[in-house]
């Protein structure tokens, strides 16, 4: 399997980015709730993407396939709707595992299903690696188990990967900002009702601001440009599974930032995420 270090670079930027969203939530003023945010966050990051791409070619809308960009949209929305009631139930550790942690095993079925092209033997050491890392970060905290969050943090990581799947073919005849400004409008447009009749007061605040345009316009807009252009060049499960880089951040910014302890086992864990993502792009590495 031929990877290119510039696709693997750019994903792992992406994840790094959206690693900050957790951070980003806990800082929030008292008031919001999760379901706000994740709606507030693709209404400005699909908004920031459209005026980004017709600035930059509008064009390009002309050559978009609204089914795939429409499904792709509804997956996006399930992903926030599934992972932010999954971890409501299940607590963030145990459903940030399960939701990151399932999305590369459900990339390299669907990939071997629809592309016809199984995972390389590099990719199942490293992901294995990846999700082990996962489970130690899980384990090193508090564990609360409800069956209902498993099943729909698993939901969510299953959305990720077929969100993924849907933008990969429209990156073969569209550009990336174009194809991440589509799905994200649809799935902004899908979550819109939850803001209907809600205080969104404390977005008023100078914090609350802060928080939502990072969110939208690093965390979202920016974040998937990048990963579409590393998706553009890269296969869906080696994205996938370099996308870990996410909980790996989150872990060092919970560290750095939110007073957050890490046992030796949240670090061993770290550590395996990270041995993961460098088996996977090393290949491209030595090729320069």
């Amino acid at each position: 399997m031929n990877v290119s270090l510039g696709g693997c670079l750019f994903v792992i930027a992406a994840a790094v980015l959206w690693g900050t969203t957790g951070t980003s939530q806990a800082l929030a003023p008292p008031g919001s709730t999760p379901q706000e945010i994740g709606a507030l966050r693709l209404l400005i990051g699909g908004a920031a993407l459209a005026c980004y791409t017709l600035l930059k070619n509008r064009h390009t809308f002309k050559h978009i396939s609204v089914l795939q960009a429409l499904a792709g949209g509804v997956f996006v929305a399930t992903y926030q709707l599934c992972f932010f009631w999954g971890v409501s139930l299940t607590g963030v550790a145990v459903g940030t595992m399960v939701g990151i942690g399932s999305s590369p095993v459900f990339a390299g079925i669907l990939a071997g299903i629809f592309f016809r092209k199984p995972p390389s033997g590099r990719w199942y050491l490293s992901t294995s690696l990846a999700l082990a890392g996962c489970l130690f970060l899980t384990l090193s905290g508090s564990i609360k188990i409800n069956v209902l969050g498993i099943i729909l943090a698993a939901g969510a990581g299953m959305s990720y990967a077929v969100y993924t799947l849907f933008m990969k073919k429209m990156l073969d005849s569209t550009p990336a900002e174009t194809v991440a400004a589509t799905v994200f409008c649809f799935g902004a447009l899908f979550l819109s009702p939850l803001l209907a009749g809600v205080d969104l007061s404390w977005v008023t605040t100078p914090r609350g601001l802060l928080v939502i345009v990072h969110l939208g316009l690093f965390a979202t807009a920016l974040s998937y440009i990048l990963f579409c252009k590393g998706l553009r060049i890269i296969p869906v499960p080696t994205a996938v599974t370099l996308s870990l880089a996410e909980p790996l951040t989150a872990g060092f910014l919970g560290v750095l930032l939110l007073g957050e302890e890490l046992s030796g086992r949240g670090w061993s864990g770290m550590l395996f995420i990270l041995a993961g993502l460098v088996i996977l792009a090393w290949p491209a590495a030595k090729r320069l």
